[in-house]
């Protein structure tokens, strides 16, 4: 008989996982759980009518393999795994249970090759595409709603130093613009150029109109915040950080992670996969005041339908 393994997240520990996640069989349980709270759904027609849906029966000796089932809607057979981040992995499940709980635990991020150690993967490009597909599966390509109240909006740079340049060259760096809601959501995203036109739309398909801004004396704010209810801007050029309610300091720190974890975990990042990690750091940061176990379960929820191969299909 199959047993409720669907904790409270909040019990989800790394000691748990270890204990109670000991094989594939366990693991792949749980993972139906998280995935398919109310039974199994096909992957192929969305159909998730458990009269049409049936489990079959694992055979090693006729290769049928644990966690199948068959659709009756669309005739097709799927796992669990089919249509996630897991499909078509050989690395065992539990280990990706694992790799999920330290990459969403650790506060500035955990790198590939540490990774490899632990679970013992057999290369450090395995481990990198590992924790890239479950950075992919945090990444929220839309929102249901748009940010609101008093937000920050700041701009901070990604890469490294160029020698024979001043210290304020960007020839090599990344803009990286991010977003805060003060006490809630954070979105960050990167930016090829940072210009009032492209500022602008930005707080445009993420902020309510209602919405207060707050920024730094950057000029091209003036104009990218001008339809919005309010704009204040502090100079910190002058030495002026905080003014009564006008100042950064959420989105400034959400900086000073995020630049910790990129110089102290990653050391270097590619502007191609960039996107990735502001995934990972956006979610940690929208999660901070779960549990561990609860900010785990929510991001393992996020692997359906987020497949990432090798090489995308064009």
């Amino acid at each position: 008989m199959k047993t409720n393994l669907l904790p409270t997240p909040k019990e989800l520990t790394l000691d748990q996982i270890n204990q109670r996640f000991a094989n594939d069989e366990t693991a792949r349980e749980y993972i139906e759980s998280v995935l398919w709270p109310h039974g199994a759904v096909c992957p192929h027609c969305k159909n998730a009518d458990a009269k049409r849906i049936w489990k079959i029966q694992a055979n090693p000796d006729k290769n049928i393999r644990a966690g199948l089932h068959r659709c009756a809607e669309c005739n097709k057979e799927f796992t669990v795994t089919v249509g996630t981040i897991f499909e078509d992995s050989h690395i065992p499940l539990r280990k990706w249970l694992i790799a999920s709980y330290l990459l969403c635990s650790s506060k500035k991020g955990i790198s590939s090759l540490q990774l490899q150690r632990i679970l013992g993967l057999g290369s450090y490009r395995t481990a990198l595409f590992m924790t890239h597909r479950i950075r992919h599966s945090l990444k929220d390509p839309v929102f249901k709603t748009k940010l609101k109240g008093t937000i920050e909006a700041d701009e901070t740079y990604i890469g490294g130093k160029t020698r024979g340049h001043g210290r304020h060259f960007m020839g090599n760096k990344v803009p990286v613009v991010s977003l805060v809601e003060r006490g809630g959501r954070v979105r960050s995203q990167v930016m090829k150029y940072v210009t009032g036109k492209n500022l602008k739309a930005v707080l445009k398909s993420n902020v309510a109109p209602s919405a207060t801004i707050m920024t730094d004396e950057l000029p091209a704010y003036r104009k990218a915040a001008k339809d919005f209810a309010s704009h204040q801007a502090v100079n910190h050029s002058a030495g002026e950080y905080v003014r009564g309610l006008a100042h950064t300091q959420s989105v400034d720190g959400f900086f000073s992670l995020l630049k910790r974890g990129v110089v102290g975990t990653f050391h270097h990042i590619s502007e191609q996969h960039l996107p990735l990690y502001l995934a990972e750091f956006d979610h940690r940061h929208n999660t901070r005041f779960l549990t561990d176990g609860e900010r785990t379960v929510i991001g393992l929820q996020k692997a359906n339908g987020k497949r990432l191969t090798y090489k995308q299909p064009k």
